[in-house]
Order: C-alpha cells, then structure tokens, then sequence
C-alpha cells in the first residue's frame, strides 16, 4: 500500500447554540458541507462551575435534526403557556474563543463574524470580525459581584476584532517549513501508533464514499491525517481553553493568533504567484511600548514577533504537488533586564537596567528558545544608537554585546551566535551614505547563511541559466528542497520603525532567491520601483502598521520611503502627528490596555482572596515569576542550553523526528475520500452557489489591477522598472484619493525638496533629542514671487496665479500645523515639569501665517548668504565643465565617503 499524509481538517466549523427553558446550552457543530455534526452541552444551573459535556457520536444532518426535533418535542411545556417551546435558537456562530471567569460564573465567547483574508494549498484563513461574550448560568442561581461588570469591561478592551486570525485546517503558530516537514518525516516511528489507531477506521467514510480501485482487486491508497499540538508561545486563547480541551474532543478546539496576516497576487505575465505575510505576535510578556521592555525571568521577551513570508504558485493548490517557499524573521526587545521611568511625562523616559545579569542568564534562556525552534546561526542584527551626547540606547548596546561573548564562549564555533551592530539612525543623518544599500549587503550576506525553506528541488532553468550566488546560499538541501537553518533576529529600541526597514530589506532580498528558486526570475535580484517590489513594500507597510498600533499606539513615523528620500515633503507633518499620536497613547491609554492583556491572556485571574487588577501598583510580580518563589533547580551558566539541542544544530531542535517531538503528534488512519482530509471540497465547495465575483482570489490584492501601467504597449512584466507617473497607484501617495494625488503632484514641483536626513523628525524612535543639537540646520521655504507678464499673457497669467495660490494654501496650512504641533509638544513638557499643574488662565494664540501680509504678491524673497551663493556658483560651473580646484576640505569629504561606502 502507498503511505501518504495529509493535514487533518477541524470537523466543527459551525456553532447553532440553542437554549432549553434556561437549563442548559446545546452547541451543534458541523463541518463546511453540513455532512458531519457533533453535539456539546453546557449546564447552567451551576452557579460557579464548567460543567460541559460532549456526545462522542457524530451524527449526520438527518439524525441531529431528528436529535434536536426530540429535545424540543420532550421538553415543551403545555400549549398556550408563555415559552411553550423547549428549545430556541440563540445565535450562529464559527468558533469557540474560549470559557472565562471572573468573580461570579463563567462566559463563552463566540465567533459570530469571520473573512477571509488568505488562503495557503487550500487552507483558508480568517480573520476574527466580530465575537460573542455570553454569560453561562442563569439567573436563577446567578450570584452577583459588585466588581464583575468592571472586569468584563476590562477583559472586552482587548478588541477580537482587531488583528486575530485563525484557521480550520492550518497550523498559524508554526511556519510553514514546520508544517510541511511534519508530513515528510519518516513514518516508521509512528507506525505502531497509527496502526492501533487503524481500528477508528471509519466504516461511515466507506458507505458514504467509494473507492473506484476497490472492485478491481487493487491496492486502496492508505492515506494518515496528521494533528500536531500548536506553538502555545504564539496562541492566544491558550489559557482560555486550559478548562476546556481535556474534556471535549479536538474537533471542538481552534487557536488563535494574534499580529498580521496579509496576501497579495503577483501576475507574472498571467501566471499568479501569491506573496503572503502572516506575523506571530508572542503572548509571552505581551504588552504596550513603555510599561513592557526587556525581557522577563523566562526569556521571554517584551514585542516579541515572528514574520514569515509565503511565497507560492498558485496554479497548482496542493501542499504535495505545489512550489511553496518561505522565510523567517524575528523581531524583539532586547534580552536584558531593563525598563524605562514612566512616572515623569517625558517623551523619551531614560533608560534604566533593572537587574544585573553578570552571567547573561535571561539571554541565555532566550537564545536558548531560538535555537530550539530555529537552529543556527542566530544572527543579531542591533540597530540602537552607539554615539550620543548622553547615554540613551547605547547603554543596551554596552549590556547587550558582552552577553553574547559570554555565550558564545560555550558554543561550539561553528553554532555561534552572529551580532552586528550598525547604528541605523547616525547612517541617516550622513549626507554620503545610503541606508538602503547598507541594508541590502548585510541582508545578502544574511541570506546566504540562513538559506530559506522550498519544497521543490532546483529546477532545470537553473542549470539552463546559473547564478554564482545560488551556489554560495546557505540553509540545508534535503532530498525535496531546501531548508532553512537559523534565523535573523533584528532589534531597535521600540522594534518599531527601524526595524521594520531593515526587515523588508532582508525581505526583498530572501524574496529575489525564493522567486529565483521558483523559476519565475533568471537573477536572484529584485531592483526597486518595479510592480513586484512595489506590491511587497505596500505589504509590509500594512505589516509594520499593524504591529506598531499594537505596541506603540500609532502608525510606523518612518517608512521604507522615508529612508529611500522619495517620501513628499507633506509626508513630514504626519510624521509628527504619529509621533504625538504615540505619545499621547503612551502616556493615558497604555495602562488600560495592559490591564486588558494582563486579563485576556490569564496572566492575573480574578479572585476574592487577593487584591483586584486596578489595585496592583505594578504587574511586574506577574510576569517574573522567580520574584514569588525560588527555582527548584538553577541552570548551569555554562551549559545553557536546553538537552538535546547541541547535538541537532544546525538543524532545529523541535524539527527533528525525536521520540518527544513524536508525542505531540496525533496520527489517525482515515480513507482517503473522507471529508476531513478533502481540500478540493473544503477549498471549491461544490455543494453551495456561491458568487465569482465575491470570492477572495478575485477581491485580494493583484498586481496587475494596482499597479501596472494602464496604457497599451507597456511591459507587463512586474520586474521592470517604472517611473512614478507610470504607476497605476501613485508611489507618493498612501491610498489617497485622486485629487489628493493630483494635488501632490502640482505642489511637488515647485515645493522644496523631501525632508533630508537632518530634517528627519527627532520626535520620533529614531532620534533622540540630543541629535537635534548636532543637526540643528533649517531647511528654507521657497515661496511664490511677483511676475510681471505682458498683456498677451494674460491666460497664462491666471493659471500661474491660481497654481500659485493653490501652494499658497497649502503651505500656509501646513506652516499652521507645525506652529500648533511644537506648542502642544511645548505643553506636553510643560505639563510633566509642573506634575500636573496647569495654569488654565493662559492662552496661547495660534498664527494664522508667519508672514506680515496674506498675498502672494507681498512676500518678499528669501535672503541667501555668501556660502549658499558660492556653493550654487559651484554646481553652475562644474555643470559647464568648468571644475575648480579641489580644497582641503573636499578631500576630507571624499575619504569620509570612500570610508563609509567601502569600509
């Protein structure tokens, strides 16, 4: 017989919850054909306990409606009576969150909105819309607490609707290289498993499916359905459902996760390849920006979040028979102990170590989980400050570095783990340097270490049409592709804006070898301002706004486009309003939201012998749980990692067919037409209408419909390069609308250039306030002059002004920001030095314009100096071949540059 193994779909999709005359809940489930119901009771006559029980049988449609005619039938009351009816229908529903309580008895909460956002072999995944909290007892036996309603209203701040994601038949805590290794793993160390679990051979599956080899005397394809236990450190309704997965059966469960899921369609010449980003947000010392840093006493780490990119073609659908690529990164805090003073209104709090950690111990346990669930190398990329005025990030930098030495003097030399530190933001205020292309060499040459997964072995394209540097990648080749070993680890302060630059660079490059190895390029390079790169920026645009409303309470302030100095200069007014945004959420609504997560995730659970949630002057006791009782049996400082670790390098631990990463694995023998392992049925749903038009293929992002140059004759193909204007979504603009668009364009040609690197704004991650000091230089506006035209221009003459007042506006109301912007930023510290005290009698008056008269013909030209003048008179000459002789000073310049592009 031929083995094979397939993922094993989750049969409860749909929830009808009925009520009977207030006794108890009956919850129907059943699977996306309707075909297969299973049936769970909730009693609610118990005031404070979880008393569920779960009918083992599976019924079809017939029976469970027969089941549910009898139950309503039996239990009616006499006609005429109010409620006559035993049973009623409560609400629809696609999912079980999880049961909670509080003080009094428990909730259910329920999925009553979905949509579907990707789709990975047939696999759908959805993002939670919309969700049901529902008291369970009744109110009969209902003991009520004064403080219930307060903790309800805390735990419903964590809003499901937000950025939860989850799936019916895909693993989202593991990546996909997990995923589909699983199903390739050797199946003698599972057989004796599988064959005892051979007797839940389903003899329903045989009668309501046949097989057509079965009267030809032939062998029956033997097919095993695979159900591995979730990464908890990624799941998010874990504790949710500590009371309830040991008693019900595995159908019934559905984890979620919680970060950023996005896809999008590349059209190579028709041929569609999905590009996909799923981010894995830890629900490990998860919180907000300033009151969660460092790392606690498990190594676990504060804004902690994998992103992986999928990438596949999607002409063929099969996890079997399909090309799939991906690759990991990783984001987090810095593993020390260290936090930031939040108690003075400071927009950036000093930085302060908490505890000290001579042997690198919390460093030791984190590295020690990634290379557990990575491998080696571990590669830090570090991108805090290293020079400034007054300590600030550098003091993470002078911690963080002698506790990787002290690490790495215990590991073998061929495991060590990698740290490069390059200060990100004083490369930006350098005039002769180019970050993207700092970036682009170090994700080369990070790439080429790690190597990235693919289930396909090389193609014959790639013998047609060699490429040096395929043959210098890194990862491990297997019998079907290749594997990726280790990972890349990117840090700033906040893990926010840097960080999110450097990741989509590292991106794109492991994008180029993921689309080489498909066969789709013929060099493993991708060149900006192409519809390829374009679509994969706007990707992870969405990708870092995400994350960073999560953790920091606003949108990135510095983007990819920022660091490329493409970005229009109105782009540095909504940078300032981000970073007020942020500030302002930092400073009044982070403390509620950690409330919120302390609560949701069970981190504090509810209790009348112990003080309440608002009463805690910290939560620090909760997340550090050595600081409430002393470890049994304390790690080696020389031999940290975990056992068995050492031995499997550079190959992932939890990767490696071991007889413990076996028992977490479920095998069950399954024909191979039944329903839960049927992606065609779950994926094109034959036995329902359903319209083109509406379905996620048609409505997700594509290439050619958002990018691609609408006019005939063009290139199709999305790696050529194309100019702005020949776009068909505006690279200026973020999702504006045309006139916004088309306003954009006519100020940008006679505004003053996009904010250079000393005008990036200091407000924000990147910048500290000392820098400010240094670059201190302002920027001069160029503004409207008085022309005098002739009487046969008259036509002329009233486009120019009517432009010219256009801008008017335009910069008169942007002028009028920047002045309200620096007085609020000027209250903000007002307001922190005077610990509340705010004298309300003043008035500030805001300046309609800084200049004295409101006319484009009463404003004087701006005054140039002597050195300005010079330097212009320069660029003229040298523009006519006339170069003058090089001084002192440009020789320096040169070796400044040659220093810092080279060396």
């Amino acid at each position: 017989c031929t083995l094979n193994c397939r993922y094993s779909f989750s049969s409860v999709q749909y929830f009808l919850s009925h009520s009977w005359r207030r006794q108890r809940y009956f919850l129907v489930g059943s699977n996306e054909a309707h075909t297969k119901h299973r049936v769970l009771k909730i009693d609610r006559t118990e005031p404070k306990d979880l008393v569920i029980i779960d009918d083992k049988h599976v019924y079809n449609q017939h029976e469970v409606r027969e089941l549910l005619g009898r139950l309503d039938l039996g239990n009616r009351t006499k006609i005429g009576q109010k409620g006559s009816s035993g049973l009623s229908k409560a609400l629809t529903a696609y999912g079980i969150v999880g049961f909670v309580r509080f003080l009094e008895g428990y909730y259910i909460v329920l999925i009553t909105k979905r949509r579907k956002v990707a789709d990975i072999g047939g696999h759908s995944i959805y993002k939670i819309e919309d969700t049901s909290m529902i008291y369970i007892p009744n109110d009969s036996v209902r003991v009520t607490h004064p403080d219930e309603a307060r903790y309800v209203r805390i735990f419903q701040n964590v809003d499901l609707s937000s950025n939860f994601y989850f799936s019916y038949s895909y693993d989202l805590s593991h990546s996909l290289q997990y995923n589909l290794t699983l199903l390739q793993r050797p199946y003698d160390l599972w057989l004796s498993e599988a064959s005892s679990a051979e007797e839940e051979v389903h003899t329903q599956s045989k009668q309501d499916s046949f097989d057509i080899f079965e009267d030809e005397g032939l062998p029956t394809q033997v097919v095993y359905g695979l159900q591995n236990e979730p990464y908890y450190k990624y799941v998010w309704n874990g504790k949710l459902l500590e009371r309830f997965k040991d008693i019900v059966h595995h159908d019934w469960l559905m984890y979620i996760i919680h970060g950023f899921c996005g896809q999008s369609k590349l059209l190579i010449y028709g041929r569609p390849v999905h590009i996909t980003l799923i981010a894995r947000r830890s629900s490990k010392f998860a919180g907000t920006r300033f009151l969660k840093r460092g790392a606690n006493c498990e190594g676990d780490v504060a804004n902690e979040v994998e992103t992986e990119q999928i990438v596949h073609d999607a002409s063929v659908m099969s996890f079997t028979a399909g090309s799939y690529s991906s690759y990991v990164q990783v984001r987090g805090s810095v593993p020390l102990y260290w936090s930031q003073d939040i108690s003075t209104m400071m927009p950036k709090p000093p930085i302060r170590l908490d505890q000290a950690d001579p042997y690198a111990h919390v460093a030791a346990l984190h590295f020690d989980q990634m290379l557990q669930r990575f491998g080696s190398p571990i590669i830090i990329l570090n991108l805090v400050k290293k020079r400034e005025k007054r300590k600030h990030e550098k003091i993470l930098s002078e911690e963080l570095y002698p506790a990787v030495i002290n690490l790495n003097q215990f590991l073998p030399p061929d495991h060590c783990i990698d740290y490069i530190a390059w200060d990100m933001a004083r490369y930006t205020k350098s005039k002769l340097c180019n970050v993207l292309d700092r970036l682009s060499m170090i994700a080369e040459n990070v790439v080429k270490r790690t190597g990235f997964f693919i289930n396909r072995s090389e193609f014959y394209c790639h013998i047609l049409r060699p490429d040096e540097r395929w043959g210098d990648l890194g990862g491990q080749i297997t019998n079907s592709g290749r594997v990726q070993n280790g990972v890349l680890r990117t840090n700033c302060v906040d893990c926010l804006d840097r960080t999110n630059t450097a990741q989509f660079m590292v991106g794109k490059c492991a994008l180029a070898y993921q689309l080489y190895a498909l066969g789709m390029i013929d060099k493993p390079k991708l060149q900006f301002d192409t519809d390829c790169v374009r679509l994969f920026e706007e990707l992870y645009e969405d990708h870092g706004d995400t994350l960073s409303l999560q953790y920091g309470g606003s949108q990135l302030v510095h983007r990819v486009k920022t660091y490329r100095k493409i970005a229009p200069w109105t782009q540095h007014s909504k940078d300032i309003m981000q970073t007020l945004s942020r500030y302002y959420s930092n400073a009044f609504s982070d403390a509620d939201r950690q409330d919120a997560i302390n609560l949701f995730l069970q981190v504090y659970q509810p209790s009348e012998s112990k003080p309440h949630l608002w009463e805690l002057p910290t939560d620090f006791y909760l997340h550090q749980r050595s600081t409430m009782a002393l470890p049994l049996d304390r790690r080696s400082y020389t031999l940290w990692w975990s056992e068995g670790i050492l031995s499997s390098l550079p190959v992932a631990y939890d990767e490696v067919p071991c007889e413990e990463n076996m028992k977490k694995i479920k095998v069950k023998r399954v024909n191979q037409f039944d329903e839960s392992i049927d992606i065609y049925t779950e994926f094109f749903k034959p036995y329902e209408l359903t319209s083109f038009d509406d379905t996620f293929c048609i409505t997700m992002t594509n290439s050619a419909r958002e990018f691609m140059p609408k006019s005939v004759g063009v290139d199709p193909s999305p790696f050529t390069v194309r100019k702005p204007e020949e776009t068909g979504k505006s690279v200026l603009g973020n999702k504006s609308s045309k006139e916004e668009t088309l306003l954009q364009r006519k100020t940008a040609a006679s505004a003053p250039p996009p904010p250079s690197e000393e005008a990036i704004s200091s407000t924000s991650e990147d910048d500290s306030e000392e820098d400010r000091d240094e670059d201190g230089s302002v920027s001069q506006r160029s503004t409207p002059i008085k022309l005098l035209t002739e009487s046969g221009e008259s036509s002329r003459t009233q486009e120019r002004d009517e432009h010219m007042l256009e801008r008017w506006l335009v910069l008169q109301e942007c002028f009028s920001l920047c002045v309200f912007v620096r007085v609020c930023v000027f209250r903000f510290a007002h307001l922190g030095e005077n610990q509340h005290k705010v004298e309300r009698t003043e008035q500030i008056e805001l300046p309609v314009s800084c200049f004295p008269e409101d006319s484009i013909y009463g404003v004087a030209p701006p005054q140039v100096n002597r050195d300005s003048r010079d330097v212009f008179e320069s660029h003229v000459m040298a523009g006519q071949g006339q170069v003058r002789a090089l001084c002192r000073d440009d020789t320096l310049m040169y070796r400044e540059y040659v220093k810092n592009r080279y060396m």
